[in-house]
């Protein structure tokens, strides 16, 4: 199914943004948002809010605590090693898609050095045995695991143990709340939370799964996204049922086959995205949203990315909040009505990340 036709940045990047919703918010219902996007990140419980208001029209944050609470979402370890949300439905077959990168993880020098001389099935079984049938915060978990393994830090077992053995966190780990990570996280066995066992990895579903949200993409897209590796072989059995592309650069890109790409002039309003935002993560070139001279001020090291906004489709600075005021950063100065678009959009994040504040403020720095 090749088509030979290249496709040009801005194309890509305006069929991103409609796959995204961030060309124009959709009124779909929360969870299928959360499934088209496979993932959601969460390194910090607030940002996925973030990401769902700027892709939903009227989106409150009930609307994902009641999924958390219903356990209709779970929040856990899932794609390169990090914190994301999906529907539980998803988790079931995903986490045991990216178990070799959590394993992989888990035998890092930082877990290594603790478990070493353990035997790992020992100390899984062991976690699973502290953790049956009961939600438990992982203080706990890691002191129960020290009295059991005695001179090693129970900590990095309790973190070792959850990186091999799929748990969710309580849903009050992903409430909306203050900036940052909620103090005495509280953890429980997947399926216990989710009332049924985990399901068979399905690698081609998470393919086709990612390209709907993320494509076109060659298989370093998806390896970066997903943090695996070795996937030509998996993309090169569904090449007959995919199309085939390739960008500017000569890259080969696949592509679900009834799948629209979207107008390269195609208007697109200002959007502000969040912290660790999978738009830009979920791609190895990410010059599709982002030159590589702002993605080192957006990236610059120690596994963080900054809330960023987008002028035009693309990464034009970051913002933060302190309080009620919101700080925006631009690289580069913005014309007069880019500039209105900004503030219009700001007012409308500030409303939402402090809905409780008797006065607001947004301030360039």
């Amino acid at each position: 199914m090749t088509d030979t036709s290249v496709l040009s940045t801005r194309t890509l990047n305006r069929t991103l943004l409609q796959r995204q919703f961030l060309a124009a918010r959709t009124s779909r219902p929360v969870l299928d948002v959360v499934e088209h996007l496979v993932a959601l990140q969460g390194q910090e419980p607030n940002w996925p809010y973030v990401g769902l208001w700027t892709r939903l029209a009227d989106f409150r944050h009930d609307d994902l605590m009641a999924l958390l609470r219903d356990g209709r979402v779970v929040r856990s370890t899932a794609l390169r090693s990090t914190q994301h949300l999906t529907s539980s439905d998803d988790f079931r077959w995903l986490r045991p898609v990216v178990q070799p990168v959590l394993d992989r993880t888990a035998q890092a020098q930082y877990f290594a050095a603790q478990t070493a001389g353990l035997d790992i099935a020992e100390l899984t079984d062991a976690g699973r045995e502290l953790m049956a049938g009961q939600t438990l915060p992982r203080r706990k978990l890691a002191l129960s695991l020290a009295e059991r393994f005695p001179g090693r830090d129970g900590r990095v077992l309790a973190g070792a143990v959850e990186l091999r053995v799929p748990m969710v966190h309580a849903p009050a780990t992903g409430a909306w709340g203050a900036w940052g990570n909620r103090p005495n996280i509280a953890i429980t066995l997947a399926e216990h939370w989710i009332g049924r066992p985990m399901a068979a990895p399905r690698v081609e579903t998470m393919i086709r799964r990612y390209l709907a949200a993320f494509g076109p993409a060659g298989v370093m897209d998806i390896q970066t996204w997903s943090g695996l590796t070795r996937l030509r072989e998996a993309l090169d059995g569904l090449r007959s049922q995919l199309r085939v592309f390739h960008d500017e650069r000569g890259t080969e890109l696949f592509d679900l086959p009834d799948a629209p790409h979207a107008d390269p002039d195609l208007p697109v309003p200002v959007r502000f995205l969040p912290a660790f935002d999978n738009l830009l993560l979920g791609h190895t070139d990410r010059a599709r949203v982002i030159s590589e001279a702002d993605r080192k001020l957006v990236m610059p090291g120690q596994a963080m990315v900054r809330p960023t906004f987008l002028v035009d489709g693309f990464v034009h600075g970051t913002w933060s909040v302190k309080g009620s005021v919101l700080l925006i950063s631009p690289f580069r100065p913005l014309s007069q009505a880019g500039t209105q678009a900004v503030l219009d959009e700001a007012e409308r994040l500030l409303e939402f990340v402090a809905p409780d504040a008797t006065e607001r403020g947004i301030t360039f720095t």
